[in-house]
């Protein structure tokens, strides 16, 4: 293992000098520069316990003979910016991390990196940079947030946002509200179900880049602080075996995370997460491989939303080492995939067990037969959109009603909360994709009224825009090309008749060519919502959700 990049040579004293400034001694200067990649910070719940995570991999990699230097990504917490002009700035920090990660990366010529994110947005940029720096890199995640309890049950985020759906439906009462509102988020973590950051945590633990309890270790737990230091020391042993994120982060390696993404019901915003990865690695991974492996991978949990358990279950249970053994008895992953232990997934799962098959269904007797996501294509959708099937209620897995258009989310609220959609409408909000938002909004407030209003078995929604992980129901989003491209989803009227066949894949708006195209001679592209700024910016450079929302120079 070699000396950092600055340790020698009279050319490089300049830089020493710098050094000196930190207070760098000789014996710091001599060993490997490892940057500790911290996002920390005291807005987010689920970072506000990464300070001490990033204490405990700094000295993981001062024990294994490296020098940690920190330095930030920024994040946004989801369910605070959620339903106001601040989340339009959610999906759209994915690629400022992913920029300012590669720029203080490469700037200060690292060694290797310790990336350690919690949150939505933050994973996958984290991810993304990673694959861009290519220098050797693991990941340890502040974990996830402990389950609520309210009433003698275990509760979450997205109990609470339904709280407030059930509250204006008459079906709750104000003191219930603040019950849930004093209790759903009981400690420090990411939100406690199988939500976004929970998912691509696990996801990121399946692609290899983070070690056994990644994505399930309680941010609580002090078995999080030892995984911390555990990823630190292991930091060294990947420079010095040289293997790097692309060595990792195969397309073998991105299959086996589809699998496990259906295996587990993942959040829908995984299907813009991994293309993006994907892309940075050079791997072009078509949504149409997700119905592929789906159909063929049974969904073996039902964490929150979805089900009744939690994060903190899963790992009990085995977490996804557990789910990997799993998966494996069916030859459902490819286990000779290399990991950051600096071994294939065949060694890391060999003897796991599956502690709780209540949590972790054996695949022989899954919860469902295929996959938690679903891909569907039609003429509302030509280039797909996604929905998590696993959430879905099975009389809502095939749904024809009439469209309720709306060309914002707003918009969409105030109709629901006014008691204005019915069972059987197909609620469209449009104009809230990556281009359209712009920063293609989360919905969960639409999704969790409807659901609140005890409307979630007969009503259904779609969206170019996407949805949180915490989103249960017929929620159908990413809708490609979107609105503001001119996709038919811009041609909807009130009252047509929309067809949804999720198992089998079909999403059909029920009027004839000859009428679309007359629609299309009257439509005209919407001026942008958003003129200045980074948001401006975004807009002009950013492709369809289909293609991962990924930013492409034009």
């Amino acid at each position: 293992m070699s000396n950092n990049y600055f340790c020698e040579g009279v050319e490089k004293a300049p830089q020493r000098s710098l050094f000196n400034a930190l207070g760098f001694t000789k014996e710091e200067m001599e060993r490997p520069l490892i940057g500790i990649v911290s996002s920390y910070n005291e807005i987010v719940p689920g970072h506000m316990n990464i300070d001490k995570i990033t204490e405990a991999v700094k000295l993981g990699v001062a024990m294994a003979g490296g020098t940690p230097v920190m330095f930030p990504a920024i994040a946004v917490c989801d369910g605070i910016a959620m339903g106001h002009q601040g989340m339009k700035y959610s999906l759209v920090t994915r690629d400022l991390i992913a920029d300012s990660t590669e720029c203080m990366a490469l700037a200060h010529h690292f060694d290797a990196l310790v990336m350690i994110p919690n949150c939505d947005k933050n994973v996958p940029g984290l991810l993304m940079a990673a694959a861009r720096v290519n220098v050797p890199t693991i990941f340890v995640s502040g974990g996830p947030m402990l389950a609520g309890r309210v009433k003698g049950s275990k509760t979450s985020l997205s109990s609470m946002f339904e709280a407030v759906g059930s509250f204006n439906a008459g079906k709750m009462t104000l003191e219930d509200v603040q019950e849930f509102e004093d209790k759903a988020c009981p400690s420090c973590g990411s939100c406690s179900g199988m939500y976004t950051a929970n998912s691509m945590n696990c996801l990121t633990e399946v692609l290899g880049m983070g070690l056994r309890g990644n994505g399930t270790i309680p941010a609580a737990y002090s078995a999080r602080l030892k995984l911390a230091k555990q990823a630190g020391m292991q930091i060294m042993e990947l420079l010095k075996k040289n293997i790097r994120p692309r060595d990792i982060m195969t397309e073998d390696a991105f299959k086996n995370a589809i699998a496990a993404d259906m295996a587990l019901g993942c959040s829908t915003n995984s299907m813009l997460h991994l293309p993006a990865i994907a892309h940075e690695c050079g791997i072009d991974l078509d949504l149409e491989l997700v119905n592929e492996i789906s159909e063929k991978t049974p969904n073996i949990c039902h964490l929150a939303p979805a089900g009744h358990a939690y994060m903190e279950d899963l790992n009990e249970a085995g977490g996804v080492y557990a789910v990997l053994g799993e998966l494996a008895k069916k030859d459902l992953i490819n286990t000779s995939c290399m990991t950051c232990t600096g071994k294939t997934v065949a060694e890391n799962i060999a003897g796991v067990a599956n502690k709780d098959t209540n949590i972790i269904r054996p695949i022989d007797d899954p919860y469902m037969p295929n996959g938690g996501i679903a891909v569907l294509r039609g003429n509302l959708a030509p280039d797909t959109c996604v929905v998590k099937r696993s959430a879905v209620a099975p009389e809502m897995l095939s749904h024809e009603g009439p469209a309720r258009v709306f060309d914002s989310e707003d918009e969409a609220i105030e109709a629901i909360r006014g008691g204005k959609i019915v069972p059987g409408d197909v609620v469209v909000i449009r104009y809230e994709g990556p281009k359209g938002g712009p920063g293609m909004r989360e919905m969960l407030n639409p999704t969790s009224a409807i659901q609140g209003m005890g409307l979630g078995s007969t009503v259904a929604l779609i969206t170019d825009g996407r949805f949180s992980g915490a989103t249960r129901g017929a929620a159908i989003g990413h809708v490609s090309p979107e609105a503001a491209l001119g996709g038919n989803i811009a041609l909807v009227e009130e009252g047509d008749i929309i067809s949804i066949d999720i198992n089998a894949h079909k999403i059909e708006l029920k009027v004839s060519d000859e009428v679309l195209a007359e629609r299309r001679k009257n439509w005209t592209p919407r001026e942008p919502k958003i003129k200045t700024g980074y948001l401006a910016r975004y807009a002009s450079l950013v492709t369809s959700a289909n293609r991962g929302a990924v930013l492409e120079i034009k």
